[in-house]
Formats: C-alpha cells, structure tokens, sequence
C-alpha cells in the first residue's frame, strides 16, 4: 500500500483524481505505521510544497486528526506520541450544557485560508508539533494599523488535544511558562486564546527552518564540531536558562529547535513542561499536570521519562546529547530505539570522529542511561563538550573567547562579553561622535568669542511649546563718528553646545536636535519650565528658532530626573534606541485597572529595569521582582509588562512615573524587595551606575520614562 507522502505526490500530479485520492486516504492513513503526529507532518511538508485545496487539506488533517490512538507507531519514532495513562488520572469529559459549544464542533478543523476571530488569517502551514499545528497568520490589526511587522505565528490545538479536558489548561499554562521563560533562544509566545471550540497561541513569527528538517536531509552526514557548538550552545542556552526557573522541557528534540534565517536558534513548544522544585507553583502542580497528557518522543525521552518517573532537567539533558551526537553524526546515537529499549540490548554509542577525550567524555555522560551518571547540568555539558575549541582559541587570541561557555558558569547570560562583542560598533561609534561635537563645540566658541563680546540675544522667547519663535539677537548702537561695518553671521550651534547649555537646569530632562539653524527640545520640565528652556536657547549664537515641547513634572520627580535625566537624554539624543510607553485607555487610568507597558530594548544584549514610581514616595520594582525574575534581552527584543494583571492601579492617584533603565550588566547582586522607599532605591542606584560606567562606560547605559495619570473611579 503506497504511503500517505506517495498518495499526495500522486494527487498534485495529476495522476489521482481529488475523488480517488479520498478513496485511497483512510486505507493508506490505517496502514502507514507511523503515529498521528507524523501523518499530519508529513502533511503538513506536502502542503506546504504545493498547497492541497482548503477543504481537501482540511478533510485530510481531520481524519488524522481523528485516528485512534490505537494506530500510534512502535517506539522510537521521532513524533510526540500519547502514552498510555492510568484512568484515575484523567478526569472524564463534562457533559455538554445547552449553552456549551455543541459535541459537533469539536470536529471543527480551521486551515490555510481560514481566519480565527477574526483577526488572524491563516496563509502558511510552518509544520505539525505534537500539540497542534503550527502556521504563518497575518495580524489585519497591525495590517490595518501598517505595522511594519504584520505576521506572527498561531499554533493551533489539535483536535486530539482539543477532545482531552486537560487540553485546554495545558495550552494556558504553555503561554504563561513562556512569558516567564522570556530568553534569546526561547520563542516569544503573545498570547492564548480561542475561537469556537478552536484553541490556538499566538507567538512570534521565525523565518527558517526547524533543527529537523536539516537532520533529515538525505544527503546530511553531519558536521564538524566547530559548526555544530553554536547550535549546541543556543539549545544548552535555553535549557539551562529554563531549568534555572524550576522548569523541564521534557519533549525537547530536533523539532522543537529552530534555526532562523539570521543565525539564531529558538527553542520552541514548552507545552508539556512540568514544573519541578518550584514551591511557591505547588497550587498549579496540584490542580494540572502537564505530564498526565502523556505526550512525549520515545526517540529523545529518557529512560526515567519512559517509566513515569518525575521530571528532572537530567531528562532534558539526555535529550540534548542525542541531538548533538546527531548533529555530529547525521545519525542517532541508538538508531532511534527508545531509552528502554537501548538499555535492554545494551547499546553504546560510537565514538564520532573528530572529538577529543574530554568532548567524548561529556557527550557520552549526557547519553547515560542512569539519571545518577549523566551530566548534572547544562552548564556542565557545554563547558565540557566545548573545551577543545576553547583551549584552541584561547591559545590563538591569548585570552579566552568561548562566550557561552563562560556565559553559562554565572547561571545566566550575563552581558559583559555580549556588550563587547554585539554592541561595540554601536558604542564606539557613539563615543566618536560625541568626540567630534565636543571637538566642534570648543572651534564654535573659539571662532565666536569675539563676537559674543559685541552681540548678545536679549529677546528670548516667551514659550516655545507655542508655533516656532525666532530668535533676533540685537546688538549696542554705534558710538558717534564710528564707522558701521556689516554685521557678520555667527556659525551654527553644535549639537554638543545645545545640549551643553540644557544640562544644567534643574529638575529636567532634555533631549535637543538641530537641523541648520532650528533647534528642536523636548523633554521634561517643571511648570513653565519652557521659559528657562528658552532662555538658555537665547544666550546662544547662531540659532534661527526654537521649538519646545515638553511634559510638565511635579517636584517629587526631581530627584529621579536628576539621578537618571541624563540617561534619557543619552537614549534620546542616540535616537531613541529604548523606549518605554505606558498604555493608557483615553490617556487616563482608573482605580483598578492594570498598569501595563511595552518595551523596546536597544539593538544589543542588555538588561532592562522597570520600576513604577508611586506618589506615596515609594517605588516599586516591575523588572526584576519578585513576579518577573528575569530581565535579560537580546538584542532589538519587545515585550509587554503587566498584561497578566500583575500590577493594578490604586490610591493615591495623580501623576505618577514609570521608569526604563537599561543597563549591561544586572544592577544588584541580589534581588530587591517589591517595594521600597525611593530616596533609599535612589541613593543604592546612584552608587550602583557609578559603578557599571566606571567598568562598562556611562554611555553603555540609557533610560526612557512614561508619566500616568491616575484618578479613583466614579461611583
């Protein structure tokens, strides 16, 4: 009987009518010999080839969908397959209620071309998990809203999952571990939610191809171990960064590991991770078990997987070296025989060629059979399996360059190396600039000193957030008998005299820009701080006119503009490379509602810091916290804080301060408390970016700030 991937072939060309083809597909699907989810990737790699008609595609993944679980492969294959589970521990389906979504619709199969809610439309199947299938969708929001970046990616549930009443709490939770589990090499996950009986995540959109599908060309044999580390590294990455959150992937394989189209890996589907020594989540262990899905890859599980034993990151280790040994070999390391059945023929790997001892002796630790002999982390594994690279380059440079490795020992990726090697062009660059408007700023005031003794502005303008105003400088009659000369034009302000001449007022944070003649402020001031704004404009020569706009602050924002004003001006006057907006419903937010943010990081590695200043006098510490323990972002990285409900908005209200601090490297050793008082936080951070700018550069650090506005709700 020929398989599902031949009778496609067939259909597209033409030697199958549509009518033949469906006649074929349930006997073919019933003797292909392999599970679910690798008949619907098998479809999905044909689909996307050469797209089948919508409701022909549709109809196939349904029937697939719909196949017993009786019809699973033998162990060893490579898709995620359903164990076998005790029936104490599922809980049988509710009964339907008149207003439920009807017993049918559960059939309901959305595919390429289809649009759920709405909003997003389906144009690319990317590839089939084993929680659902995974397309390219467009955003007609962002469209609408000519985003530059309209698509994203929507995994939706397979019909399979969506039948299991655990399904759905399996979904939810994989969106909320990966808002938690926020990391370079970790796909960013948006959002969770459902159309109908259609569940789906929303997350973002990778251009590449999965670690799979190059495991699987026929021609790959594998690679050199120079080649394979960065991958190597990407994954251990995530994983160790994962298990430092209490976190185990515990389905991890070449699938759910992505390469994108600008080198970077993502590690994908964190949706069966179990949590492990997490006490302060044991109410969610208690409630689900994403384990009691049963969902899992015999080819990648350990054996301690296999035997229902609980999660340990040593299970996610073991998956890691079969797919680095895959990696170096183009082969598995037991012929894709499970952990089981491996250690019951007591199979060993072969050596691969090209390693030394002590690489060998990592790689052959993490394919242990025994929990107790295989590699206790994933840091260890990568400073071991990298070590011959390591000694080589650091032999070649004279100092020792292998960035993860060292990265891994400090338990996260720490930024001091990444800084250097991501951002060192951006802050050299910078650095080069400020040298030469300083250098210009010194020739201007050279070559204008004498005319500064005969001319002066004395008609500053009165408000600059009004149209522009021009500056007229008006120089002393000529003494009698004395000969007029023709008055001369000072030379052009620098940026560096500008910006020279804002520093100093009190209680502000000003950022200007200069295009010929016509300076441009804006910033942050006090009540009718624009006056000053002006006046200091006046007292310069060579500038045509003015435009101000700033946002009014009251004084207990002084001590923040003044310990960090100068950071926000730095990011401004760089072209706002960080920013922070506050989301603000009619520009106003009421008692009770969240306080949520967006975020954009710079276009390097780096660590953000988002802190809510309260009118109470004290503040309070969004990221890092105790909520979101984590604050470190790749480069370019965006990200929503607080959709969750996490911050809510209460008394007392008025205008207050959110905060974007983003250094290079973490801004205290150890965590600080949620809420404290702002003087002390002030006078702990004042000495802490004292620090970081004496090792790192003070122009390595940038601030963005948002001011909200709070009332009480009506009664």
């Amino acid at each position: 009987m020929a398989s599902l991937a031949h009778v496609i072939r067939d259909f597209q060309s033409g030697a199958l009518t549509q009518d033949a083809f469906v006649a074929q597909l349930d006997s073919t699907l019933t003797t292909e010999g392999v599970g679910s989810a690798r008949l619907l990737e098998i479809l999905g790699e044909a689909h996307v080839r050469t797209p089948l008609p919508p409701e022909l595609y549709a109809l196939v993944r349904r029937r697939i969908e719909q196949m017993p679980v009786s019809n699973l492969a033998p162990a060893g294959g490579e898709e995620t397959r359903m164990q076998t589970v005790p029936d104490h521990l599922i809980a049988p389906p509710p009964a339907p209620r008149t207003h439920d979504v009807g017993a049918s619709s559960f059939d309901q199969v959305k595919g390429t071309g289809d649009t759920l809610n709405n909003r997003f439309v389906l144009e690319e199947c990317l590839g089939v998990g084993g929680m659902g299938t995974v397309y390219k969708a467009l955003d007609l929001r962002k469209l609408e809203a000519s985003d530059r970046k309209p698509y994203l990616a929507i995994k939706v549930l397979n019909t399979q999952f969506r039948g299991n009443p655990k399904s759905l709490i399996a979904l939810q939770r994989e969106a909320r571990k990966a808002q938690v589990l926020a990391h370079r090499n970790i796909v960013t996950v948006y959002d969770f939610d459902r159309d109908g009986a259609i569940v789906y995540l929303t997350m973002e959109y990778l251009s590449g191809k999965p670690l799979s599908q190059i495991l699987r060309t026929q021609d790959f044999k594998g690679m050199p171990v120079q080649s394979a580390l960065p991958i190597v590294r990407g994954m251990a990455g995530a994983l160790a960064y994962a298990h430092e959150r209490g976190f185990v992937h515990c389905d991890f394989k070449p699938a759910n590991v992505f390469l994108t189209d600008t080198g970077e890996i993502k590690v994908i589907d964190f949706g069966i991770a179990r949590v492990f020594q997490r006490p302060e989540e044991e109410s969610d262990a208690t409630v689900f078990d994403p384990g009691s899905l049963g969902a899992l890859t015999p080819a990648y599980a350990s054996p301690e997987m296999l035997e229902h034993l609980e999660p340990d990151p040593r299970d996610d280790i073991y998956a890691l070296g079969c797919i680095t040994y895959e990696l170096l070999t183009g082969r598995h390391p037991f012929d894709r025989l499970s952990a089981t059945q491996a250690r019951a023929a007591n199979r060993q790997p072969q050596r691969p060629e090209n390693l030394s001892n002590r690489q060998w002796r990592a790689l052959r630790a993490a394919l242990a059979f025994d929990r107790k002999s295989r590699t206790p982390t994933v840091s260890r594994f990568v400073e071991e399996f990298g070590a011959q690279e390591r000694a080589s380059q650091s032999k070649s440079t004279g100092r020792d360059v292998d960035r993860t490795g060292l990265l891994m020992k400090s338990g996260v990726a720490g930024l001091a190396l990444a800084c250097a090697a991501g951002g060192a062009l951006y802050f050299y660059r910078a650095s080069q600039t400020l040298e030469r408007e300083n250098a210009a700023q010194q020739a201007s005031v050279a070559s204008n000193a004498g005319n500064t003794q005969n001319t002066q502005n004395t008609q500053p303008s009165t408000n600059a957030a009004s149209p522009v105003q021009p500056i007229t400088p008006a120089a002393p009659p000529p003494s009698a008998g004395a000969s007029v000369a023709p008055p001369s034009t000072p030379a052009p302000p620098t940026l560096a005299a500008v910006t020279s001449a804002l520093a100093s007022l009190p209680c502000s944070a000003l950022a200007a820009s200069l295009q010929d003649r016509a300076v441009q402020v804006r910033g942050f001031v006090p009540q009718h701080g624009e006056a000053q704004v002006n006046e200091r404009l006046a007292t310069l020569p060579g500038i045509a006119s003015t435009k101000v706009d700033v946002q009014h602050v009251t004084s207990d924002k002084c001590e923040v503009l003044k310990e960090l004003g100068s950071y926000w001006t730095r990011n401004w006057q760089a072209g706002h490379v960080a920013s922070l907006t506050a989301r603000m419903p009619n520009g106003v937010l009421t008692d009770g509602d969240p306080l949520v943010v967006d975020v954009r990081t710079p276009g390097y590695e780096s660590y953000v810091n988002i802190d809510y200043y309260v009118l109470d006098g004290s503040v309070v510490h969004m990221v890092p916290g105790p909520r979101a323990k984590d604050n470190q972002a790749p480069a370019h990285y965006t990200a929503t804080v607080g959709s969750g409900g996490d911050w809510i908005i209460s008394k007392p209200f008025g205008q207050e301060m959110v905060v974007l601090l983003i250094t290079p490297a973490p801004l205290f050793d150890t965590p600080r408390p949620e809420s404290e008082s702002r003087t002390e936080y002030l006078r702990a951070l004042d000495t802490r970016l004292k620090q970081i700018a004496a090792k790192y550069g003070a122009e390595h650090i940038v601030a963005d700030f948002a001011q909200i506005t709070s009332k009480a709700r009506a009664h």
